[in-house]
């Protein structure tokens, strides 16, 4: 009996042991390169230019069919002439637009669209005026005037 109380009181020690035991993990943090902004080719950026310079002229003398012509087929049955209006709205079409920055925008849907970013030719400021999103045919995709400070 006494050897019995002597085993049972070993093992519950080595039990108590393994149950409080605390694992000890190694844990190493390698430094991750941040990723580096995707780049749009120059030709890709022309392209995308000359459709949006297109799709300006167009706006600028209420083109309809011009404006189909450069809108991609998934935003085609969504925008309206009320739509045009309000982009009209937003952008000083009787001023040249240059390009001041390109990369790219991601989508509601997760999906990274090429982009143009605008501002106005001559002026100072590298301030932007207006994002152009684009599939990657050229076909614009949205046009997002910058918000005017009030």
């Amino acid at each position: 009996m006494d050897n019995m109380k002597k085993l049972f009181l070993g093992l519950a020690i080595a039990g108590g042991q393994l149950m409080f035991a605390q694992k000890v993990v190694g844990l190493q943090v390698d430094k991750q390169q941040k990723e580096q902004p995707a780049t749009i080719s120059k030709e890709k950026v022309d392209l995308y230019d000359d459709n949006f310079q297109a799709f300006v002229v167009a706006l600028k003398a209420s083109d309809r069919k011009t404006i189909d012509g450069l809108l991609s087929p998934k935003v085609k049955e969504i925008v309206t002439d009320d739509v045009l209006k309000k982009v009209k709205a937003g952008i000083d079409v009787n001023k040249r637009l240059e390009v001041l920055k390109a990369g790219y925008y991601k989508t509601m849907d997760g999906i990274n669209h090429p982009s143009i970013r605008y501002k106005y030719a001559g002026e100072n400021s590298s301030k932007e005026v207006i994002t152009a999103v684009f599939e990657e045919d050229g076909k614009i995709l949205g046009v997002l005037p910058a918000k005017k400070d009030k």
